[in-house]
C-alpha cells in the first residue's frame, strides 16, 4: 500500500503526463520534432500502469479500512 503522499504525487503524475505528452505531439508536429508518436505512447503505456497501481493501492487500503470509523455501517 503506498503512503497518502506517494498517492497524492503518483495522482497528479497520472493526470499531468498525458497532457505533456499531448503538448510534446502537437509541438512535434509543428517544429517537425522527432518521436512524438513513441512519446505519446510511452506517455499513455505509463498512464495505465499508474492506475493500475494507484487501483490497487486505492482498494487495499479500503478493503484495510473499519467500516464503522467511515460511517459505512
Amino acid at each position: 500500500m503506498l503512503s497518502n503522499k506517494t498517492y497524492d504525487i503518483l495522482r497528479w503524475v497520472q493526470v499531468i503526463l498525458p497532457l505533456l505528452g499531448s503538448l510534446y505531439y502537437s509541438l512535434a508536429d509543428i517544429w517537425a520534432l522527432p518521436y512524438g508518436t513513441e512519446i505519446v505512447s510511452t506517455c499513455a503505456a505509463l498512464t495505465g500502469f499508474l492506475g493500475a497501481i494507484l487501483k490497487y493501492s486505492s482498494a487495499k487500503y479500503w478493503e484495510a479500512a473499519d467500516p464503522k470509523e467511515e460511517g459505512l455501517e
